[in-house]
Formats: structure tokens, C-alpha cells, sequence
């Protein structure tokens, strides 16, 4: 089937989609920001590469939704997509490769990246393919995508680009939001259990979970691990768990419906995530909303943002200080509980649809810039997704400059956040924007309750403005 004929509005290029076997958090941001701007009456397209569990062409939640090509092969079929569908603007996800749309488009391209890929380079492709794959994103992309604006999710991620040449005005922050909790009838489990989730690659670093229940198991007897998630490292996994001789205290799930995993969330005593590095690490957020805390890497980047390094979770340098961080909160309930509670409240301050608010801003002002390009019907219809509407006085527009946000958390209430609290604040709150919205630029300000989250959270979504 040819491209469509009724022009797109927002073509989204992107290595995988939610549905193909490797698809992660990554994907579920695509997905949600594209759903979110389709809903607020834009024509979206993603195209992505094809696999064996869905269709070529579908539409999804009112995003038409194209498979082509495989896992290289994805990349000239979209360029070819762009030269026969001429969208009117682009969101060109950036997995490490490059897709160039602007080599092919005189549309307004904006970057989307999700973290800086220097360290797995190496453990995927080698020596000699690290250097070719850290090659294209560090010096081509940066080139190719010299005029374009960027969006990520981390603050970490923007200074990662910044060293890459790629000016910090022109790196907008929009984190990630977080699915309603889901409400599901699994309890914690009588006994220690922890829990890794994600794809099964060597740089998601599931060796590390094995090794801390290796180095435990004698001082907790009983204790579990479940490893939720499938990838091509699955086998070597398994003969790690073997060769450790823990093998019979580990599940290994494979994939799971979101109900399926959220029920190994809610049984967990403490959530695990030893990646090399994360954006923002989705899952993190997730297991918040279980009142389970997590136990990270510093050097990942994105976890010194989802995780409240003491309040929410526990950061550590290494494996050894994995397992002696697991270790006390195995033994100390108290402390467990408390990160667990602050870490639901934390993810309660996440939502989808100011997510995708700030995303249009960032589109809006790339549109702006464009105007001639894109057409002011397609520029009113994303300043109507913004905050407020149509750049008033109560929105992005109007402020004058950039949306931040703080995400400052109330540390005071023990209790976990139900989706009650969260339809308050969408009711309540600075017109959808995140718990803590301010505008830089002479605005207003939340108060701050919990002073450990709020001064952590100076990671900011900052939003163009489209109207200046």
C-alpha cells in the first residue's frame, strides 16, 4: 500500500514499535506522545521496522501505524516513506542510528533521543562496530541534525547531547509519564523476592541481579529473582543463573501482558536495575507505583532522575554496593516501606497527557519557525494541545519563555497515590501539566513539601516558546 494521500501531519520514524518483540519504554513513549497528539485531532503516522507479530499496516489508538524493512532495513525504507508521503513535520527517534530524514524533507525534523548510546556501542557490536555505530552518533548525527530541535527525557541526556555539540537551547526535557497503577489482586510475596525488568540484551546487565541473589540466597533463604522479559541474551542468562547454581531460584517469565507484569511488580520486595544506562528507566516509575523501591546504577544516566537516590530508591557505582544496598533493605522493613511509599508518591507526579503537552510545545515552536512550511492550520492545531489552548494567556505561549517543571513530592503522607489523586490533579492542576509546573519567567510556582525530592527534580521539562 502506497502512502497515504491525505497528508501527514506528524510522521514519527522510529527503529521498533510497542508491539515488536525487542519493544521497551522507549517504545511506549513513542506511542503515547504520538496517541496523545492523534487524539488532539492531528494526523500521525509511525513507521517503524516490520516483524511477525503485527500487521504491515494498522491503525492504533488513531495512529496509523506502518511496519517496513527489519532491523536495518528499516532505515532506507523510511526515507523512501518520507520522499512518497511528504509530511508536514517529522519526529525522527534517534536509537543510537540515525534515520537523516533531513536529508530527504525540507519539513521541520525534530530529534527525539532518549539517552546517549557511548557505552553499549562496544558490548553489541564489538570493538570495530562500537567505533562505526559511536561514529554516526556522535559526529554524523549531530551534523545532519544541525538546525533541527531536539526532545529527550532526562537532564542527563540534554548535558550527554551537549557534549556532542548539540546546543543546550535546542535540547527541550519532556519526561516520561506512567500508566494508572495497575490495580491488580497480587499481594508482596510472604518471602524475599526482587525483580529485573526488560529486554534481555548484554547491556540491560540481568548478570548483575544473578550475581547479588548469588551472593544472598545463603544469608536469605527463600529468596527469589523473576527476570520479566525476552531477548536474543536469554540463553546466555541461563547458563549464568546455572553456572551461579541459582538457577532454581530464578523465573525466568519471558514476556508478560501488562497485567502479567505489574502483578510481578506488586510482589516484589525491591526492584532491580543494573543497565549500563537509561534515558529515564520507564520501570522504575512503575514499580513506584507499587510502593516498590529500586536499586540502580548511578552511571546510568537517567536513574539519577526516576530514582531519589535515599528517598525513592538507592543509587550505587557497582555490583558489590548492589548487593549490600539489596541486602539492607531485605533486612530493614521499615526502610523498605518508606522508600516504597515515597516512591508511589513519586511516580504519581508523572502523567501522560502533560507529557504530551510538552511535546507540542516543542513541535509547535518547530512549526513556528516553519510556518510557511507547515501551514498555520497545522501551527493553531498544536498551540490548541498546549496548556491552556491556542497560546493564552494560561499557557506555554503565553508565559514568554520555557515550561519547567519540578516535580516537587509531598513527603508527609505514608500513604500510596490512588487514581483519584490523579484525576485531582488533572482537575486541579496547572492545566495538565505535571505536579509542579512553573513558568520560568516571572510565573508561578508550587510549594515545595518533601525538600530531598524537590531539590533532586531540577531536571525540568523545558518547552520552547511558540508564540514569541
Amino acid at each position: 500500500m502506497s502512502a497515504r494521500s491525505t497528508p501527514i501531519d506528524v510522521l514519527f520514524l522510529n527503529w521498533r514499535d510497542l508491539s515488536h518483540p525487542e519493544g521497551g519504554g522507549s517504545e511506549r513513549y513513542v506511542h503515547r506522545i504520538a496517541e496523545g497528539l492523534a487524539a488532539r485531532g492531528l494526523r500521525v503516522t509511525l513507521l517503524c521496522a516490520a516483524h511477525d507479530r503485527a500487521p504491515a499496516e494498522e491503525t492504533v489508538a488513531g495512529v496509523q501505524v506502518v511496519r517496513r524493512g527489519g532491523r536495518l532495513g528499516v532505515y532506507p525504507r523510511a526515507l523512501a516513506y518520507v520522499l512518497r508521503s511528504r509530511p508536514r513535520m517529522v519526529v525522527d527517534v534517534q536509537n543510537g542510528v540515525p534515520f537523516c530524514s533531513p536529508l530527504v524533507t525540507r519539513a521541520p525534523v525534530t530529534v527525539l533521543v532518549h539517552h546517549v548510546h557511548r557505552e553499549q556501542w562496544p558490548i553489541v557490536f564489538g570493538r570495530m562496530g562500537g567505533k562505526v555505530g559511536w561514529w554516526l552518533e556522535s559526529v554524523v548525527a549531530p551534523w545532519v541534525y544541525r538546525r533541527s530541535r531536539y526532545v529527550t527525557v532526562s537532564e542527563s541526556t540534554r548535558r550527554e547531547l551537549a557534549d556532542l555539540g548539540v546546543a543546550a537551547h535546542r535540547v527541550a526535557v519532556v519526561p516520561n509519564g506512567v500508566e494508572p497503577v495497575l490495580d491488580v489482586p497480587t499481594r508482596r510475596s510472604a518471602t524475599p523476592r526482587l525483580v529485573v525488568v526488560g529486554r534481555l540484551v548484554p547491556h540491560k546487565q540481568v548478570e548483575h541481579a544473578l550475581q547479588v541473589l548469588a551472593r544472598l540466597r545463603e544469608r536469605w533463604p527463600g529468596l527469589r529473582l523473576a527476570v520479566v522479559g525476552e531477548g536474543w541474551w536469554d540463553d546466555r542468562l541461563r547458563a549464568e543463573a546455572d553456572r551461579l547454581g541459582v538457577r532454581e531460584s530464578v523465573e525466568f517469565t519471558g514476556y508478560l501482558d501488562e497485567p502479567a507484569k505489574h502483578a510481578q511488580l506488586a510482589a516484589a520486595w525491591v526492584h532491580l536495575c543494573p543497565s549500563v544506562k537509561e534515558g529515564w528507566g520507564l520501570v522504575v516509575t512503575e514499580a513506584g507505583g507499587h510502593q516498590v523501591p529500586t536499586v540502580g546504577y548511578r552511571s546510568a544516566g537517567g536513574l539519577q532522575e526516576s530514582v531519589v537516590d535515599g528517598v525513592t530508591g538507592i543509587l550505587v557505582e557497582d555490583v558489590e554496593e548492589m548487593t549490600a544496598a539489596v541486602d539492607r533493605l531485605l533486612g530493614d522493613e521499615e526502610m523498605r516501606r518508606s522508600l516504597g511509599a515515597a516512591a508511589a508518591r513519586h511516580a504519581a507526579g508523572y502523567d501522560w497527557p502533560a507529557s504530551v503537552s510538552g511535546f507540542a510545545g516543542v513541535l509547535a515552536a518547530a512549526a513556528r519557525e516553519s510556518a510557511g512550511a507547515v501551514g498555520h492550520d497545522l501551527l493553531e492545531h498544536l498551540l490548541l494541545a498546549l496548556p491552556g489552548g491556542a497560546g493564552s494567556a494560561g499557557g506555554a505561549g503565553g508565559a514568554g519563555g520555557a515550561v519547567g517543571v519540578d516535580h516537587d513530592r509531598d513527603g508527609r503522607d505514608g500513604g500510596c497515590a490512588d487514581g483519584g489523586a490523579a484525576g485531582e490533579r488533572q482537575e486541579n492542576g496547572d492545566q495538565g501539566l505535571h505536579s509542579g509546573t512553573h513558568f520560568l519567567e516571572g510565573g508561578r510556582r508550587s510549594g515545595t513539601v518533601d525538600d530531598r525530592i524537590a531539590v533532586h527534580n531540577r531536571a525540568q521539562m523545558t518547552v520552547p516558546s511558540a508564540t514569541a
